[in-house]
């Protein structure tokens, strides 16, 4: 089976040896924890867990606030709805695609380990630096600030709550997650379908809201929908990265892939229930949106749900701002666990310090990976403009993403006889891939400047990669081994001890 694998040679991996007295303390610990032998992650997420994990990172605080761009880039109500549905198809494409892409290469990690399958370890490894850096610590941080922002609105009705109180609430929430995420995956995929049942219920409530309102005779918003419609492919481009960006997260089984039981049956029957749901959920709640708002009145809102509720629910409207922090919520929980296992899985293959790959021997959870995310993320959380950050998230990861399924079609046809338990249509790929590569050109002309910084970004972990894995300093070997000794003592961890194919 293909995957990631660094050679020896290319990346010296610090071998740990856990210390004769600790190991016989913990041994009975970890012959009760382990299911078969050797520590290692647990197959414990079931079908509804992994449809409740898509959901409930999809659905966040994008389906609030993006009807704004959507239409500001559209420039019709007619368009953003087609822009919409035109946005859930492509991303059920994708996840068709990574589904093909997760049941051939089954390990964690998702576009990290496809691209190192197809590409090699170095354009692996550049996938996991802008990772680190830019796209996984910039959405939990965003994410945070997001649902601490609407938590305290009712206690600030006529102002913005304090930067400080927003950051501090921001940081409480992260580390209760991380917690909770180190300590039972049981109780991770409990707070996901809990909080995803929550936010769907705000929705549907949204959309019951904008039904009644269409169906008692106001149905003027819909008399032109096509009216000042922008077909520029630049302003396409950019409506569409507004709409994926409320889709985003569809890949993120793909991060866990190894803790799903039955990948091969569950991991497409979660993309193939997931998807249609969300993208019904968003286009009806998006009609919901414009039947009961003028076009200005959505281009003017900073929040186009608590417009939405100050309009229509009236001495109820706080349920909106709160519905939106249990929104937030579900999502950075189960952010915050699919990310972890990008890095822990990055770690285990010689692209990170070799810490970052060990299992506590009790929870059989990735907690070195977990706090390092969870102090990647407060760094964030208390940059004054971490929200700039995000004008270049979008371009990297349409990057990656088209990175990813090239890798399918190389794939394809250097390896025609691997194992593929699904194999998808050969046009969904390509016109995924097409439409990639539209979004990633419209945004070089459009959005020059944070191309550029994205690229360069990208291409600054090139010496890295040289410096740290293919001529290794030695100073910072021996700091890996140090830090990895410390860290299985203070964590009661292990390296991963699954046999791989």
């Amino acid at each position: 089976m293909a995957r990631v694998q660094a050679s020896d040679e290319l990346v010296p991996r610090p071998v740990f040896e856990m210390p004769a007295d600790t190991e016989v303390k913990n041994k009975q610990n970890f012959d009760n924890c382990s299911e078969d032998s050797g520590v290692k992650l647990k197959k414990r997420i079931n079908l509804i867990d992994g449809v409740a994990i898509i959901v409930g990172v999809i659905v966040g605080a994008g389906i609030f606030v993006s009807p704004k761009g959507v239409l500001k880039y559209s420039g019709s109500i007619g368009q953003s709805i087609v822009v919409w549905i035109l946005c859930g198809v492509l991303s059920m494409l994708g996840a068709l695609c990574y589904a093909e892409l997760g049941t051939m290469i089954p390990k964690s990690g998702g576009d990290y380990a496809y691209i190192g399958a197809a590409f090699g370890p170095l354009a692996a490894f550049l996938y996991l630096w802008v990772a680190l850096l830019i796209l996984v610590p910039t959405g939990n941080a965003i994410t945070a600030l997001t649902f601490a922002q609407y938590l305290l609105q009712p206690f600030w009705p006529s102002c913005d709550a304090p930067i400080e109180a927003v950051q501090l609430l921001a940081a409480v929430i992260t580390c209760l997650l991380t917690v909770i995420n180190c300590y039972n995956v049981k109780w991770v995929t409990r707070v996901t379908d809990i909080f995803t049942g929550t936010k769907v219920f705000a929705l549907l409530v949204i959309v019951a809201a904008g039904a009644w309102y269409l169906f008692s005779g106001h149905a003027d918003h819909w008399n032109t929908p096509m009216d000042g419609t922008l077909t520029t492919p630049g302003f396409i481009a950019l409506a569409f990265y507004n709409g994926l960006f409320s889709y985003s997260g569809w890949n993120y089984l793909n991060f866990v892939t190894e803790e799903l039981k039955d990948p091969y049956r569950n991991l497409p029957k979660a993309i193939c229930i997931s998807m249609p749901v969300v993208t019904i959920i968003y286009v009806v709640t998006n009609v919901a949106y414009f039947s009961v708002l003028t076009p200005q009145e959505i281009l003017a809102s900073d929040a186009v749900a608590v417009t939405f509720g100050d309009k229509m629910l009236g001495f109820m409207a706080w349920l909106i701002p709160f519905f939106v922090a249990c929104s937030t919520f579900g999502s950075l929980n189960g952010a915050i666990f699919a990310s972890s296992r990008l890095f822990f899985v990055g770690a285990r293959n010689g692209h990170l310090p070799a810490a970052i790959s060990l299992i506590n021997i009790s929870c059989l959870t990735p907690i070195p990976s977990l706090i390092f995310l969870c102090i990647l993320t407060l760094i964030l959380l208390f940059i004054k403009d971490v929200y700039s950050l995000i004008n270049y998230v979008s371009y990297v990861e349409a990057l990656f993403t088209l990175l990813s399924v090239s890798g399918l079609l190389w794939l394809r046809y250097k390896q025609p006889k691997i194992e593929r338990p699904i194999r998808v249509n050969l046009a969904l790929p390509i016109i995924f891939l097409i439409t990639c590569v539209f979004l990633v050109i419209s945004s070089v002309f459009q959005s020059p400047i944070e191309v550029g910084v994205g690229t360069g970004i990208i291409l600054s972990g090139i010496p890295v990669y040289f410096m740290t894995i293919y001529r290794p300093v030695g100073w910072l070997t021996k700091l890996s081994i140090f830090v990895n000794q410390c860290c299985s003592k203070f964590f009661i961890c292990m390296p991963n001890q699954e046999k791989f194919d």
